[in-house]
């Protein structure tokens, strides 16, 4: 694969020109819209001829609400090693709450493509909100845990999954030795069935890094632990941040690093975000709300409104402006060149692997780039 970066005057059909590839390669694996518009600055990924074969082998997982379209779940399983259910909630008492759409045609369909199908765990309440207090009532009841841990363990037979992710949030620091223990006992019952456990961590940089999305998570601890952990390396730029990345390389790498001191790199899975976000400028804490979209939705919008795509060469990452309405705008989202830099630094640590947040919209360079550079396992 080579990445190209679209100049003034380029087409697709100069481009196929230049490379000497079928104009139909560009636009499939880029995802074009007619009239197959190009934005300056736009990152391609090109099917050129090469030598070079994958040399790392890693595991790639992809978390899927049950609304997913078929599909774009039919396109993105080839690629992927896990498909990742979200998400299954428990009730105080310990009984598990199913999603409320079926998902049974995402296990099927895991099956079908060879991906592992995984249960997500989470504590949600009742507003979909991760809720530490329900997370602290049933792990330091061991009645009420005991419950939930045969529980799951009857949904995982029955359901046919083949591995669990435990994804707690904002767990409070003073329940930061019984979750612990808690992923142990999961990891105990659910390895009796011959499968894994996951725990997602929060993305740290120090043992004790304040607030409440890190207290309660000791990645030391946890490592030993989890069969496997998932650093959520994302969210720097979120819904209610200031424009900037979603994964700014420099900082996630700072993550990895810290990780590597307290959890041998065959445990760590690399957390890789699916999604943008577009900001109305000027931004004002606590008011301005940014708007979720595709990578693909990003090319269009761009293109809609005659923008041109920069790229930040120290978060590694594409960005650009446009005004609509007379609303300024500011864009960041995720190219190949931005994929590139992260499966990079998978491949200088010799991680296990990747995890995306999440696969609902389908960003086919991303999975040919992937596949160009790894042997998926």
């Amino acid at each position: 694969m080579t990445i190209h970066i679209v100049v003034s005057g380029d087409t697709v059909s100069s481009i196929a020109a230049a490379y000497q590839i079928p104009s139909d390669t560009i636009i499939y694996n880029n995802q074009l819209v007619y009239p197959y518009t190009l934005v300056v600055g736009q990152a391609l990924l090109l099917s050129t001829p090469s030598e070079q074969q994958p040399t790392h082998i890693v595991v790639t997982n992809g978390y899927a609400y049950p609304f997913i379209s078929n599909w774009v779940l039919t396109q993105t399983l080839p690629y992927l090693s896990r498909l990742s259910v979200f998400s299954y909630g428990f009730s105080s008492e310990g009984d598990i709450i199913p999603p409320v759409l079926d998902d049974s045609f995402m296990i099927q369909a895991a099956y079908q493509y060879q991906a592992a199908p995984f249960l997500t765990l989470t504590p949600f309440d009742a507003g979909g909100r991760f809720n530490n207090n329900l997370i602290s009532s049933v792990i330091n009841n061991p009645t009420v845990r005991n419950t939930l841990i045969e529980n799951l363990v009857a949904t995982v037979t029955e359901k046919g999954f083949q591995g669990v992710d435990i994804d707690f949030e904002y767990i409070l620091a003073e329940d930061r030795l019984a979750f612990v223990n808690f992923v142990w006992e999961v990891r105990a019952a659910i390895n009796q069935l011959g499968y894994p456990v996951t725990v997602a961590l929060a993305p740290k940089t120090s043992d004790d890094q304040p607030g409440l999305l890190y207290e309660g998570k000791d990645y030391a601890l946890l490592g030993e632990a989890a069969d496997e952990v998932l650093l959520m390396t994302y969210e720097w730029g979120y819904t209610y941040s200031p424009p900037m990345a979603v994964a700014p390389i420099n900082n996630v790498r700072r993550v990895v690093e810290y990780a590597l001191t307290r959890i041998p790199r065959e445990k760590i899975n690399l957390g890789i975000p699916n999604y943008g976000y577009d900001w109305p400028l000027p931004y004002e804490k606590g008011l301005t709300r940014a708007t979720t979209i595709g990578n693909i939705e990003a090319i269009t919008i761009a293109a809609d409104n005659g923008a041109e795509i920069r790229f930040d060469e120290t978060a590694m990452s594409p960005f650009f402006r446009y005004t609509q309405n007379g609303i300024a705008h500011e864009v960041w989202f995720e190219d190949v060149r931005s994929m590139q830099a992260k499966f990079n630094l998978v491949e200088e640590y010799g991680l296990h692997g990747m995890g995306y947040w999440q696969i609902m919209r389908l960003f086919r360079a991303n999975w040919l780039l992937l596949a160009d550079r790894f042997f998926v396992v």
